[in-house]
Protein backbone atom coordinates (compact mmCIF):
# COMPACT_ATOMS: atom_id res chain seq x y z
CA UNK A 1 0.00 0.00 0.00
CA UNK A 2 3.05 2.38 0.68
CA UNK A 3 5.90 1.16 -1.55
CA UNK A 4 8.66 4.02 -2.67
CA UNK A 5 10.15 4.42 -5.92
CA UNK A 6 11.68 7.84 -4.63
CA UNK A 7 13.79 5.95 -2.59
CA UNK A 8 16.29 6.69 -5.52
CA UNK A 9 16.25 10.10 -5.31
CA UNK A 10 16.29 10.36 -1.84
CA UNK A 11 19.77 8.71 -1.80
CA UNK A 12 21.84 10.62 -4.62
CA UNK A 13 24.81 12.02 -3.51
CA UNK A 14 24.55 15.53 -2.51
CA UNK A 15 28.10 16.52 -4.40
CA UNK A 16 27.21 14.63 -7.35
CA UNK A 17 23.69 14.09 -7.75
CA UNK A 18 22.11 11.68 -10.40
CA UNK A 19 18.71 13.44 -11.05
CA UNK A 20 17.38 16.87 -11.64
CA UNK A 21 13.58 15.42 -10.72
CA UNK A 22 11.02 12.98 -10.78
CA UNK A 23 10.79 13.23 -14.70
CA UNK A 24 14.39 13.41 -15.65
CA UNK A 25 14.55 10.27 -12.84
CA UNK A 26 12.14 8.59 -14.67
CA UNK A 27 13.77 9.38 -18.11
CA UNK A 28 17.28 8.52 -17.17
CA UNK A 29 16.36 5.23 -15.33
CA UNK A 30 14.58 4.49 -19.01
CA UNK A 31 17.79 5.62 -21.04
CA UNK A 32 20.44 3.52 -18.78
CA UNK A 33 18.54 0.53 -17.56
CA UNK A 34 15.82 -0.23 -19.74
CA UNK A 35 12.14 -0.45 -18.61
CA UNK A 36 12.98 -3.06 -16.49
CA UNK A 37 15.05 -0.63 -14.38
CA UNK A 38 11.92 0.72 -13.37
CA UNK A 39 10.86 -1.84 -12.08
CA UNK A 40 14.18 -3.13 -9.63
CA UNK A 41 12.96 -4.45 -6.40
CA UNK A 42 9.35 -5.46 -7.21
CA UNK A 43 9.62 -9.05 -5.86
CA UNK A 44 9.83 -7.58 -2.05
CA UNK A 45 6.38 -5.47 -2.08
CA UNK A 46 5.13 -8.50 -4.07
CA UNK A 47 5.87 -11.16 -1.51
CA UNK A 48 5.04 -8.45 1.37
CA UNK A 49 1.53 -6.88 -0.11
CA UNK A 50 -0.95 -9.46 0.34
CA UNK A 51 0.24 -10.10 4.57
CA UNK A 52 0.67 -5.83 5.05
CA UNK A 53 -3.02 -5.71 3.09
CA UNK A 54 -4.06 -8.45 5.30
CA UNK A 55 -2.47 -7.42 8.35
CA UNK A 56 -3.75 -3.68 8.52
CA UNK A 57 -7.05 -4.04 7.17
CA UNK A 58 -7.81 -6.93 10.12
CA UNK A 59 -5.91 -5.27 12.90
CA UNK A 60 -7.65 -2.15 12.37
CA UNK A 61 -10.92 -3.03 11.90
CA UNK A 62 -10.40 -5.35 14.84
CA UNK A 63 -9.32 -2.57 17.16
CA UNK A 64 -12.41 -0.64 15.67
CA UNK A 65 -14.39 -3.68 17.27
CA UNK A 66 -12.26 -3.75 20.72
CA UNK A 67 -12.44 0.09 21.14
CA UNK A 68 -16.22 0.14 20.59
CA UNK A 69 -16.99 3.82 19.32
CA UNK A 70 -17.25 5.12 15.89
CA UNK A 71 -15.11 8.42 16.67
CA UNK A 72 -12.84 10.17 14.64
CA UNK A 73 -9.93 9.32 18.05
CA UNK A 74 -10.88 5.20 17.75
CA UNK A 75 -10.30 5.68 14.28
CA UNK A 76 -6.92 7.07 14.60
CA UNK A 77 -6.21 5.12 17.32
CA UNK A 78 -7.02 2.10 15.41
CA UNK A 79 -5.49 3.22 12.67
CA UNK A 80 -1.97 3.31 14.07
CA UNK A 81 -2.21 0.09 16.27
CA UNK A 82 -2.27 -1.37 12.84
CA UNK A 83 0.45 0.69 11.40
CA UNK A 84 2.37 -0.10 13.73
CA UNK A 85 2.13 -4.34 13.66
CA UNK A 86 2.85 -4.27 10.17
CA UNK A 87 6.10 -2.41 10.39
CA UNK A 88 7.13 -5.70 11.50
CA UNK A 89 6.66 -7.21 7.83
CA UNK A 90 7.40 -3.91 5.76
CA UNK A 91 10.68 -2.81 7.73
CA UNK A 92 12.62 -5.86 6.06
CA UNK A 93 10.68 -5.85 2.87
CA UNK A 94 11.63 -2.24 2.27
CA UNK A 95 15.37 -2.83 3.18
CA UNK A 96 15.20 -5.12 0.23
CA UNK A 97 13.48 -3.29 -1.94
CA UNK A 98 15.82 -0.68 -1.53
CA UNK A 99 19.03 -2.84 -1.20
CA UNK A 100 17.88 -4.14 -5.08
CA UNK A 101 17.18 -0.42 -6.48
CA UNK A 102 20.46 0.56 -5.46
CA UNK A 103 22.16 -2.69 -7.04
CA UNK A 104 23.71 -1.74 -10.63
CA UNK A 105 22.63 1.72 -10.32
CA UNK A 106 23.11 3.78 -13.63
CA UNK A 107 23.92 0.44 -15.86
CA UNK A 108 21.72 -1.20 -18.61
CA UNK A 109 23.46 -4.12 -17.40
CA UNK A 110 24.90 -4.72 -13.65
CA UNK A 111 28.08 -6.57 -14.32
CA UNK A 112 27.88 -7.74 -11.32
CA UNK A 113 24.97 -8.59 -9.38
CA UNK A 114 25.65 -8.53 -4.98
CA UNK A 115 21.50 -10.11 -4.70
CA UNK A 116 19.87 -12.54 -7.06
CA UNK A 117 16.26 -11.29 -5.72
CA UNK A 118 14.91 -10.04 -2.58
CA UNK A 119 14.83 -13.08 -0.76
CA UNK A 120 18.74 -13.56 -1.29
CA UNK A 121 19.01 -10.32 0.14
CA UNK A 122 17.75 -10.53 3.12
CA UNK A 123 19.62 -13.71 3.60
CA UNK A 124 22.38 -12.40 3.16
CA UNK A 125 22.21 -9.10 5.21
CA UNK A 126 20.93 -11.71 7.46
CA UNK A 127 24.26 -14.24 7.61
CA UNK A 128 26.58 -10.88 7.53
CA UNK A 129 24.42 -8.77 9.96
CA UNK A 130 22.31 -10.97 11.70
CA UNK A 131 18.23 -10.21 13.23
CA UNK A 132 19.42 -6.35 13.74
CA UNK A 133 20.66 -6.52 10.29
CA UNK A 134 17.03 -7.21 8.73
CA UNK A 135 15.55 -4.62 11.04
CA UNK A 136 17.72 -1.91 9.86
CA UNK A 137 15.76 1.35 9.76
CA UNK A 138 12.89 -0.42 12.69
CA UNK A 139 12.58 2.58 15.02
CA UNK A 140 12.11 5.34 12.25
CA UNK A 141 9.43 2.87 10.09
CA UNK A 142 7.79 2.48 13.59
CA UNK A 143 7.47 6.61 13.54
CA UNK A 144 6.81 6.88 10.02
CA UNK A 145 3.60 4.09 10.35
CA UNK A 146 2.25 4.49 13.05
CA UNK A 147 1.28 7.92 12.74
CA UNK A 148 1.32 7.39 9.17
CA UNK A 149 -1.68 4.75 9.24
CA UNK A 150 -4.08 6.26 11.83
CA UNK A 151 -4.22 9.67 10.12
CA UNK A 152 -4.34 7.60 7.15
CA UNK A 153 -7.95 5.75 8.19
CA UNK A 154 -8.68 9.09 9.72
CA UNK A 155 -8.62 10.98 7.21
CA UNK A 156 -11.02 8.08 5.08
CA UNK A 157 -13.53 8.27 7.92
CA UNK A 158 -13.83 12.65 7.85
CA UNK A 159 -13.57 12.43 3.92
CA UNK A 160 -16.52 9.46 3.51
CA UNK A 161 -18.66 11.48 6.13
CA UNK A 162 -18.53 14.52 4.38
CA UNK A 163 -19.20 13.32 1.26
CA UNK A 164 -22.31 11.43 2.12
CA UNK A 165 -20.97 8.22 0.76
CA UNK A 166 -25.03 6.42 0.62
CA UNK A 167 -25.06 3.35 -1.16
CA UNK A 168 -27.65 4.49 -3.82
CA UNK A 169 -25.65 7.01 -4.58
CA UNK A 170 -24.35 7.01 -8.39
CA UNK A 171 -21.37 8.50 -7.75
CA UNK A 172 -20.33 6.40 -4.84
CA UNK A 173 -17.60 4.95 -6.34
CA UNK A 174 -15.71 8.08 -7.28
CA UNK A 175 -16.55 9.29 -3.78
CA UNK A 176 -14.93 6.31 -2.53
CA UNK A 177 -11.75 6.46 -4.72
CA UNK A 178 -11.17 10.39 -3.67
CA UNK A 179 -11.46 9.59 -0.38
CA UNK A 180 -8.97 7.05 -0.84
CA UNK A 181 -6.61 8.99 -2.56
CA UNK A 182 -6.58 11.94 -0.46
CA UNK A 183 -6.33 9.66 2.58
CA UNK A 184 -3.15 7.94 0.73
CA UNK A 185 -1.62 11.67 0.42
CA UNK A 186 -2.32 12.76 3.30
CA UNK A 187 -0.67 10.51 5.07
CA UNK A 188 2.52 10.60 3.15
CA UNK A 189 2.77 14.27 3.61
CA UNK A 190 2.29 14.22 7.18
CA UNK A 191 5.10 11.46 7.86
CA UNK A 192 7.30 11.99 4.99
CA UNK A 193 10.34 13.54 6.88
CA UNK A 194 10.91 10.35 8.56
CA UNK A 195 10.71 8.09 5.42
CA UNK A 196 13.62 9.94 3.89
CA UNK A 197 15.70 9.36 7.29
CA UNK A 198 14.56 5.79 6.84
CA UNK A 199 15.22 4.95 3.49
CA UNK A 200 18.92 6.73 3.94
CA UNK A 201 19.55 4.68 6.81
CA UNK A 202 18.39 1.45 4.95
CA UNK A 203 20.87 2.62 2.19
CA UNK A 204 23.04 3.01 4.45
CA UNK A 205 26.38 0.81 3.87
CA UNK A 206 25.73 -0.09 0.42
CA UNK A 207 28.57 1.03 -0.87
CA UNK A 208 31.12 -0.74 2.04
CA UNK A 209 31.06 1.96 5.02
CA UNK A 210 28.22 3.47 7.08
CA UNK A 211 27.85 7.31 6.52
CA UNK A 212 25.05 7.46 9.78
CA UNK A 213 25.88 6.26 13.61
CA UNK A 214 22.17 6.59 13.77
CA UNK A 215 18.78 8.65 13.42
CA UNK A 216 20.21 11.67 14.87
CA UNK A 217 23.47 11.81 12.89
CA UNK A 218 21.43 11.09 9.56
CA UNK A 219 19.29 13.68 10.67
CA UNK A 220 21.81 16.22 11.56
CA UNK A 221 24.50 15.04 8.44
CA UNK A 222 21.21 15.73 6.16
CA UNK A 223 19.93 19.15 7.53
CA UNK A 224 23.90 20.44 7.40
CA UNK A 225 24.44 19.20 4.13
CA UNK A 226 20.97 19.55 2.01
CA UNK A 227 18.76 21.88 4.52
CA UNK A 228 15.42 21.33 4.85
CA UNK A 229 14.75 20.35 1.28
CA UNK A 230 15.82 17.46 1.82
CA UNK A 231 12.78 16.01 3.46
CA UNK A 232 11.49 16.97 0.09
CA UNK A 233 13.34 14.94 -1.90
CA UNK A 234 11.25 12.13 -4.02
CA UNK A 235 7.99 13.64 -2.58
CA UNK A 236 6.73 14.57 -5.75
CA UNK A 237 6.65 10.84 -7.44
CA UNK A 238 5.64 9.51 -4.11
CA UNK A 239 2.33 11.60 -3.82
CA UNK A 240 1.59 10.98 -7.60
CA UNK A 241 1.62 7.34 -6.93
CA UNK A 242 -0.02 8.09 -3.80
CA UNK A 243 -3.00 8.92 -5.03
CA UNK A 244 -4.20 5.94 -7.33
CA UNK A 245 -2.65 3.06 -5.25
CA UNK A 246 -4.92 4.24 -2.62
CA UNK A 247 -8.31 5.12 -3.70
CA UNK A 248 -8.17 1.71 -5.96
CA UNK A 249 -7.80 0.22 -2.52
CA UNK A 250 -9.70 1.53 -0.65
CA UNK A 251 -12.76 1.39 -3.04
CA UNK A 252 -11.92 -2.28 -3.75
CA UNK A 253 -12.09 -3.07 0.54
CA UNK A 254 -15.15 -1.04 0.74
CA UNK A 255 -16.82 -2.57 -2.10
CA UNK A 256 -16.10 -6.04 -1.61
CA UNK A 257 -17.40 -5.62 2.44
CA UNK A 258 -20.52 -3.75 1.32
CA UNK A 259 -21.71 -6.65 -1.22
CA UNK A 260 -20.53 -9.13 1.21
CA UNK A 261 -22.50 -7.82 4.21
CA UNK A 262 -25.38 -7.40 1.28
CA UNK A 263 -25.38 -11.42 0.62
CA UNK A 264 -25.30 -12.39 3.91
CA UNK A 265 -28.42 -9.82 4.62
CA UNK A 266 -26.81 -7.08 6.65
CA UNK A 267 -27.98 -3.91 6.48
CA UNK A 268 -25.47 -2.37 3.30
CA UNK A 269 -22.60 -0.56 4.29
CA UNK A 270 -20.65 1.73 2.31
CA UNK A 271 -17.27 1.47 4.22
CA UNK A 272 -14.02 -0.41 4.40
CA UNK A 273 -14.16 -0.20 8.19
CA UNK A 274 -11.32 1.23 8.81
CA UNK A 275 -13.74 4.11 8.15
CA UNK A 276 -17.24 4.75 8.22
CA UNK A 277 -18.91 6.78 6.06
CA UNK A 278 -22.67 8.88 6.64
CA UNK A 279 -24.62 6.18 5.75
CA UNK A 280 -27.97 5.63 7.40
CA UNK A 281 -27.47 2.56 10.50
CA UNK A 282 -31.01 0.82 11.13
CA UNK A 283 -31.59 1.19 14.74
CA UNK A 284 -31.51 -2.79 15.22
CA UNK A 285 -27.76 -2.59 13.99
CA UNK A 286 -25.73 -2.95 16.85
CA UNK A 287 -22.91 -0.32 16.79
CA UNK A 288 -20.94 0.15 13.35
CA UNK A 289 -17.37 -1.52 13.85
CA UNK A 290 -14.45 -2.17 11.63
CA UNK A 291 -14.02 -5.31 8.80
Amino acid sequence: MRFHFQVRLQVQSVDRPLYRGTYHCFQSIVRQESMTGLYKGIGSPMMGLTFINAIVFGVQGNAMRRLGHDTPLNQFLAGASAGALQSVICCPMELAKTRMQLQGLGERKSKQKLYKNSLDCLVRIYRKEGFRGINRGMVTTLVRETPGFGIYFLTYDVLTRSLGCEPDDPYMILKLLFAGGMSGITSWISTYPVDVIKSRLQADGVGGHNKYSGIADCVRQSLKREGWRVFTHGLTSTLLRAFPVNATTFATVTLFLMYMRDDEGAVNDCEPQPAHSSLTVSPQQAQPSSL
